[in-house]
């Protein structure tokens, strides 16, 4: 890493309303559910569990409709984010529905409002000043006006010396976009920080294959690739090659929703410190851990 400094995240804010419901979906009647209304998205998420783990100052760059802006607002700076959220003129704040099932795995419906409708607008310089680290949320790459913001923000980064973390955040939006368009669009990034689904994916390799192969493919392209794998830990792929696998921590699960932007948060905070990738690797696991054990994605 290039030293001290803050960490800047663009991304997503949304409204997450999770549904833990102990039972299957009962098709055409009632289930019962506890239902909780959270504020999320993988970037604000990313950003506050960076906050908490050590980040002496985490930046968030998002827009959210005006129904919401103050909750949302309130909510990144009591965990320690300092927020700049575009409030959008036409559009509320993006919605995920996510359904958890028994085993804490979730299914999300996702409306994303506001949230991707940032646009170069938006951005600004002055931003990166005193930036140490630029993190770019997967889902920006999804709509044209993101998509050219985030564009516009690695650029900058990279004139700077900036060094620059994407998470690709959807195996879904990524097969509609394209593979090969994302990483397009990524190219210059330094660390990449797929889940298993979304390597393959990236890599192009079929579902069966080893997702170590997936990850050493992607290295060749990114020179760190972290490919987060739930309860089997995290993959660290460099040059071409695995060079170090980080076991997870034990945790009751309760609600995964958000676990990967914990890992996320909790890598880059430890970097940022000065860690290895593997001991980063461990900081992001310890974050998971924690965030598995309760319902929504924030600490």
């Amino acid at each position: 890493m290039t030293g001290p400094g803050a960490l800047l995240v663009v991304g997503d804010v949304v409204t997450d309303v999770v549904a833990i419901h102990p039972e299957p979906l009962a098709p055409a009647t009632d289930t019962a559910a506890r239902i909780r209304t959270l504020p999320g998205g993988a970037g604000a998420n990313a950003a506050c569990w960076a906050a908490r783990t050590g980040t002496a100052e985490v930046r968030l760059l998002a827009r959210v409709g005006a129904e919401s802006a103050r909750w949302h607002e309130r909510a990144l700076v009591d965990a320690g984010v300092r927020p700049r959220l575009v409030v959008d003129a036409q559009e509320p704040t993006g919605t995920v529905v996510a359904l958890v099932g028994k085993d804490a795995e979730r299914t999300f419906l996702t409306d994303s409002g506001a949230s991707l409708r940032l646009c170069p607008a938006d951005w600004a310089p002055s931003l990166l000043d005193g930036a140490a680290h630029l993190h770019l949320s997967g889902y920006l790459f999804f709509a044209d006006s993101s998509r050219e913001l985030a564009e516009i923000a690695l650029g900058a980064a990279r004139a700077r010396g900036v060094q620059v973390s994407v998470d690709p955040a959807s195996a879904g939006f990524l097969a509609a976009l394209g593979p090969q368009r994302f990483l397009d669009a990524v190219a210059g990034v330094d660390v990449l920080l797929p889940n298993e689904d979304e390597a393959r994916l990236l890599a192009g390799l079929p579902e069966p294959t080893g997702v170590a192969r997936a990850a050493a493919e992607l290295s060749r392209l990114v020179p760190l690739v972290v490919v987060t794998r739930g309860a089997a830990g995290a993959l660290i792929a460099e040059h071409g090659r695995i060079t170090a696998e980080v076991a997870a921590e034990p945790a009751r699960a309760v609600d995964s929703t958000g676990a990967g932007d914990a890992f996320t948060g909790g890598f880059l905070a430890a970097r940022l410190q000065g860690a290895d990738p593997a001991e980063a690797a461990r900081a992001g696991c310890r974050a998971a851990a924690l965030a598995v054990t309760r319902p929504g994605g924030r600490p």
